[in-house]
């Protein structure tokens, strides 16, 4: 028999198209979670006003041997997203006065605690290996790294790095596989868990690349990873918003990019003001605008 992939959404499905009796059960269900949980097979049947056999039927509909393999199932969904499924409901001044300050607040610490944590002597050690690299890889998986890598590119290019951002798994594979002793790899991974990343690493290494990780202490990632730069995500528990983690990540590629530029000193000025005279000469003439658009 199929493990249940998201018993949650089947329960969903079934609260809509089963069976009469399989719609009453799969309803009680969502809209009682712990009860469903943890009661006994003859108190589901008693509050729904139906049969055991028939609460061993809906559990295998669902794709499980038994209620007691429906219970785990249930149980790990719980765990893992139940905070999404019964959310306190927001008041109106949250929803239309208090939005600017959630963000900004949780932006502000989670940076403060990002830097507070971050080893500098690492981190300048790195921007000095980046500084003289042949080239740059940069990797990351998942919304908020893979765009720190792309950023981390953004950034370096400018200051002239032969620098590659690739979010793809198999093409981070693939590139690492052509690494040189001349290669710097910086992946980034909230988690410290993304497989494709720890790949990547691994197989650049092989090939003498040095590497760089920008991760959760003890994970994976940072286990096989030959430099890393400490992340400690911090969550609100705002589960309406994106994570604040970002801030804080991008906050430490600004530190490391401003390390680099300070390491190559005034050779980077030239691509800048190319960079700038090149922009603004297409857009407006204004200096005060930022490096790009």
């Amino acid at each position: 028999m199929k493990t249940p992939a998201d018993i949650i959404t089947r329960l969903q499905l079934m609260s809509q198209d089963g069976t009469k009796s399989d719609r009453r059960l799969a309803s009680l269900v969502l809209s009682d979670l712990d009860f469903a949980s943890k009661a006994a097979i003859s108190e589901i049947a008693a509050r729904v006003g139906v049969s055991e056999p028939t609460v061993t039927r809906f559990c295998r509909n669902l794709g499980c041997e038994g209620l007691r393999d429906f219970k785990f199932y249930l149980a790990q969904a719980i765990a893992i997203g139940g905070q999404y499924l019964s959310p306190e409901p927001l008041s109106r001044d949250a929803r239309e006065q208090r939005i600017a300050s959630a963000i900004t607040e949780a932006a502000v610490t989670a940076i403060q605690r990002a830097s507070e944590n971050l080893d500098m002597t690492t981190l300048v050690d790195v921007a000095a290996r980046l500084a003289a690299s042949g080239n740059v890889l940069c990797i990351g998986s998942g919304g908020i790294s893979s765009m720190m890598a792309t950023e981390m590119q953004n950034r370096l290019f400018r200051l002239g790095l032969p620098v590659l951002a690739q979010i793809d798994g198999q093409l981070q594979r693939m590139y690492a596989a052509v690494a040189t002793p001349d290669t710097t790899v910086v992946a980034f991974s909230v988690s410290g868990y993304a497989r494709s990343v720890i790949e990547a690493v691994q197989v650049a290494q092989q090939y003498g690349a040095a590497t760089v990780a920008v991760t959760a202490p003890d994970s994976a990632l940072a286990k096989v990873a030959d430099t890393v730069i400490h992340l400690q995500p911090f969550e609100d528990g705002n589960i309406y918003k994106p994570t604040s983690s970002r801030y804080a990540l991008l906050a430490i590629v600004d530190m490391i990019v401003t390390s680099v530029a300070e390491t190559r000193g005034p050779k980077v000025l030239e691509n800048l003001r190319r960079i700038k005279q090149s922009v603004n000469t297409l857009k407006v003439d204004d200096p005060r605008l930022p490096l790009g658009d």
